[in-house]
């Protein structure tokens, strides 16, 4: 009896302190813990953004999509003084459609659509080379909102104040959509 006691007595100590461990581990965190690379290499550190609504954004330059450019460097033009930034990482996650490098990125967004809002190095954006701001975004354990995955080049994700995702818009909803500016202006 004083054996069985004792292994109950064990157990349940081994139970309530992985209950412990585990709890902790799925704290939520916000985006700030990130500090990405951007286009030009150079350090880009999510926490300077506290305090605004954020969109970040997966780009490609040879899509179907990639007129959103335009209608992205529109919505940015429009609320960056009212503390709102759009954060785009290119990707080629998807039927390679963004196969050049950062220096050819970065030219063809100027060229081609003026972009002004910060662009990133190109990551991955789902598989298992997935980046973690990426992992992060699609992670309900992470994020506190929801699983998802990545349906395509331009699907948005919408960060509050507070650096908590908010709100998932996919691919085919356009930047200037009044879902985002209403969210913006709330």
């Amino acid at each position: 009896m004083k054996i069985l006691t004792i292994i109950l007595i064990f157990l349940s100590c081994g139970n309530t302190a992985s209950i412990t461990t585990s709890e902790a581990n799925n704290e939520l965190k916000d985006i700030y813990q990130f500090t990405v690379q951007n286009i030009e290499d150079e350090k880009f550190d999510f926490a300077s953004l506290k305090g605004k609504k954020v969109m970040i954004v997966n780009t490609a330059s040879k899509c179907g999509l990639t007129p959103q450019y335009e209608g992205l460097e529109e919505l940015y033009k429009k609320y960056k003084d009212q503390n709102f930034v759009i954060v785009g990482f290119p990707a080629n996650n998807f039927m390679g459609q963004e196969p050049g490098s950062n220096e050819d990125i970065a030219t063809f967004c100027q060229k081609n659509y003026g972009v002004t809002f910060p662009m990133m190095s190109k990551i991955s954006v789902k598989g298992k080379n997935i980046h973690p701001v990426y992992k992060y975004l699609t992670s309900k354990e992470q994020n506190g909102l929801e699983d998802n995955s990545v349906k395509w080049n331009f699907q948005k994700y919408l960060i509050n104040e507070k650096g908590m995702l908010e709100k998932i818009i996919y691919p085919s909803t356009l930047p200037m959509d009044e879902e985002i500016t209403n969210w913006i202006e709330k």
